[in-house]
């Protein structure tokens, strides 16, 4: 077995670990342990999706909205030019 050591942990952290070690009736360290080893079996591998793609799942059941594009309008000032 290896072992790990985890400096600088935030203290809010640390008092989340040790509640739910408690709950779980666990050493906080049978539960860092626990945590650790569910992250690296699940699915990280798989890239993760945009914020767009997240929101559009998420709304996808309500349907979509089919907005009016203005038309384009044309600016009267004049081009600049940079090649002076």
């Amino acid at each position: 077995m290896a072992t790990i050591t985890i400096r600088n942990l935030d203290e809010t952290v640390k008092r989340k670990l040790q509640v739910r070690a408690a709950l779980n009736g666990r050493s906080m360290e049978a539960e860092a342990r626990e945590v650790l080893s569910q992250l690296a079996a699940s699915d990280s591998a798989a890239p993760r999706q945009g914020l767009g793609t997240s929101i559009r799942k998420r709304f996808a059941a309500l349907g979509g909205v089919e907005l009016k594009i203005p038309p384009r309008r044309f600016s009267s000032r004049a081009i600049p030019k940079f090649d002076e």
